[in-house]
């Protein structure tokens, strides 16, 4: 029987140069994905080129597609100290156009695949999936919230075109207004375009210091009806900003993962090559944490 969202699958990454090697992190999304869901396809849309033994692990198994920036985010006038998080505005709108141009399934890169995807949500038009209620920055109000880390559509979908119609009028240059805000108030308006799964098909553990301290370093076993599982890694990877979790991703590495029983390792940890197939040419690791 056909489906009404097609086994593609898209990522985004590489919309600002990155000093780093491609981490262990993102190769274990693209792998997780790869061996869980089984896709016909997966799309790896990039401006920068990664670099690196685990991008060349895993290059061979995407397909590399170019894109350039958004010309709207390009040319905001951004807040002091708010720029630096202007790519992920623009994949916010890349990741919206290229799951309607193909239609598929859209994850961010801090996405570990745990369970293959219930075949009931291949037949909606689209699927979103709820996170924990955010602080609105005018009030201090928490507002309810509809994360757009993980987007199932069938191509030219309704709710998604009508989300990204809105988009550039919500666009004000916070995290939120535009991508999990406005989602909630079309899913209100328009909940027949789509439907909401509950916070534990794709974000059991929120990104909440007390989530995430279960995620990357305690251990919860339990992932009965968990599709997937989100990173939340803007909040911790560098290893300067503490005030959501004392983990950053400098710590997380293979043998950290190989040993080390947490929630997020005890599912990655079947996604590692075998042993010794991965060496830094120098023998260490050269990442640079900013």
């Amino acid at each position: 029987m056909s489906r009404r969202i097609p086994a593609i699958c898209h990522f985004v990454f590489g919309l600002k140069p990155r000093p780093e090697q491609f981490h262990l992190a993102h190769y274990l999304c693209l792998e997780s994905c790869r061996q869980v869901l089984q896709p016909e396809r997966i799309l790896f849309h990039c401006r920068h080129m990664p670099f690196g033994p685990w991008w060349e692990l895993i290059r061979d198994r995407v397909e590399i597609v170019h894109v350039e920036p958004i010309g709207l985010v390009e040319g905001y006038r951004y807040r002091r100290g708010i720029r630096k998080y202007a790519y992920a505005h623009h994949a916010d709108f890349l990741r919206l156009e290229k799951v309607l141009e193909h239609g598929g399934l859209y994850a961010d890169i801090d996405t570990i695949f745990v369970n293959p995807i219930p075949p009931h949500l291949f037949e909606q038009p689209f699927v979103l999936g709820r996170e924990p209620a955010i602080p609105n920055p005018a009030t201090g109000t928490m507002q309810p919230s509809i994360c757009n880390a993980f987007i199932m559509s069938e191509k030219d979908a309704a709710f998604g075109r009508r989300w990204l119609e809105e988009m550039p009028s919500a666009f004000n240059g916070s995290w939120s207004e535009h991508s999990t805000r406005l989602t909630h108030e079309l899913a209100e308006r328009h909940p027949a375009m789509v439907h909401v799964e509950p916070m534990r098909t794709f974000y059991k553990h929120p990104w909440t210091r007390d989530g995430l301290r279960t995620l990357l370093q305690d251990c919860d076993r339990d992932f009965e009806g968990v599709v997937s599982m989100h990173l939340w890694s803007h909040l911790w990877w560098s290893r300067w900003r503490r005030d959501f979790s004392d983990f950053h991703a400098g710590l997380l590495t293979e043998h950290h993962v190989r040993s080390v029983d947490t929630t997020y390792n005890i599912v990655a940890r079947r996604f590692l090559p075998p042993p010794g197939t991965v060496r830094d040419p120098r023998g260490r690791a050269r990442f640079l944490w900013s």
